[in-house]
């Protein structure tokens, strides 16, 4: 017999929840993000799992794109079959966000920023989840060829025709976020968030993009806070054959040099040091700054959830701590 899902009446008990922004949304301090893990290469029950655990302990943010898998566009079946069955009733507790920006479908109208793809592929999305409207909907990446105000433009759109709430951009430049805040500001619908890469081995965002942000009213939202894995015991005794240095294009043993792994074992001493495991350690160094919204984390169980949302729970990290973190960082 099925039983029928209830969520936990505790959910909102000890989440931590931030504004983007200057807007009037909140964000759950870490999403969960559907990039890997969530495709027809994994079992339907335990991406089930994944994400009923998740909004039990008040993660109310799902992030995902039309590409999202393997192959593209399975994250988003798969977590429209997961609302069906599970979320419906607390589809207004919940933000899902998609994007739309890389490849796609065949053609000159499958990726990039035109207004052609991105209408079409929002609506592709829209039918894969079974939604009506998305809470946020970005450009995926921006695109060189396509003006900017064509691409803004898509999303105005997109929030005028009730498909979407919100409009985020993701992997902007400093500059190319500026100019994009400026014409959705123009238009009427101000820019909610920018979602870039960042962690304690990637802090590019440090330079620029976060003082754009805040002089724009726009939250952050970090993908990649554990550096596909590198920020965690993962590697601490040796490279694993199912790892992503091994499985993924995104990674590769370069990634590992000798200089790199001593570094991570030397976080790994801080966190222990904070009774905390090397993943809870990057997640709390990212959310540091009261400028990033959230951050997005995958898991590939309900155990890796529930380690890593713990990061939220440990106290915040000392001036010596910090200093600490920057000089094993600026040696590495």
């Amino acid at each position: 017999m099925v039983v029928a899902y209830e969520a936990a009446s505790s959910r909102y008990q000890d989440m931590q929840y931030r504004r983007s922004g200057r807007s009037g949304l909140k964000l759950p301090a870490i999403s969960l993000g559907l990039w890997h893990n969530f495709g027809h290469a994994r079992t339907y029950e335990t991406q089930q799992a994944i994400v009923r655990r998740a909004f039990d302990l008040g993660v109310t943010h799902f992030d995902l794109a039309n590409n999202y898998g393997p192959p593209p566009g399975s994250a988003e079946l798969n977590f429209g079959r997961i609302l069906a069955e599970d979320l419906r009733p607390y589809r207004d507790e919940l933000i899902i966000s998609t994007k739309a920006g890389y490849d796609m479908w065949a053609g000159p109208y499958g990726e990039w920023g035109s207004r052609k793809y991105l209408t079409a592929s929002l609506d592709q999305s829209l039918a894969r989840m079974g939604l009506e409207y998305v809470d946020i909907f970005y450009s995926h990446r921006p695109d060189p060829d396509t003006p900017l105000e064509e691409t803004m433009g898509a999303l105005d759109r997109a929030v005028r025709a009730g498909k979407a709430l919100y409009a985020g951009i993701s992997n902007y430049t400093p500059a190319q976020t500026a100019e994009a805040a400026r014409i959705l500001r123009e238009l009427g619908t101000p820019l909610l968030i920018h979602q870039p890469r960042y962690s304690m081995f990637d802090r590019w965002i440090e330079d620029e993009l976060l003082d754009v942000l805040a002089a724009e009213g726009v939250g952050c939202i970090p993908f990649s806070p554990l550096a596909q894995g590198l920020l965690t015991d993962r590697y601490l005794s040796g490279i694993p054959d199912d790892s992503r240095v091994r499985t993924s294009r995104f990674l590769n043993e370069s990634d590992l040099s000798e200089s790199r792994l001593a570094t991570i074992e030397a976080l790994n001493e801080v966190a222990r040091g904070r009774g905390q495991s090397l993943a809870q350690l990057a997640l709390a160094w990212a959310l540091r700054d009261p400028r990033v919204t959230s951050l997005i984390i995958g898991a590939s169980s309900v155990a890796q959830l529930e380690q890593n949302l713990g990061a939220l729970s440990a106290a915040p990290l000392t001036a010596d701590e910090l200093t600490r973190i920057d000089s094993l960082l600026t040696a590495a």
